[in-house]
């Protein structure tokens, strides 16, 4: 069994411009297979960028669906 991540505001905002799919589902305690569901069905709660076969989440997004404000940077990046 996979050990829960507790992320803390500084984790997330550590994780950069963007983060990969299991990532933001850890950080929105969400099944990574439940994610790539949502992520392919246009579903997934946060805005997600497919790049070939990869997919590519703003940290931008999952700071504001976690109710923080993104930085002028990590702003930048979910405009983009």
């Amino acid at each position: 069994m996979k050990k829960k991540v507790k992320w803390s505001e500084q984790a997330v905002r550590d994780l950069g411009v963007t983060t990969n799919l299991p990532t933001a589902c850890s950080v929105l305690a969400l099944g990574t297979v439940k994610g790539y569901e949502m992520a392919a069905q246009g579903e997934f709660p946060v805005p997600v960028l497919r790049l070939g076969r990869k997919y590519v989440v703003p940290v931008a997004g999952l700071l504001a669906a976690l109710g923080l404000e993104p930085t002028p940077t990590e702003d930048l990046a979910q405009s983009a």
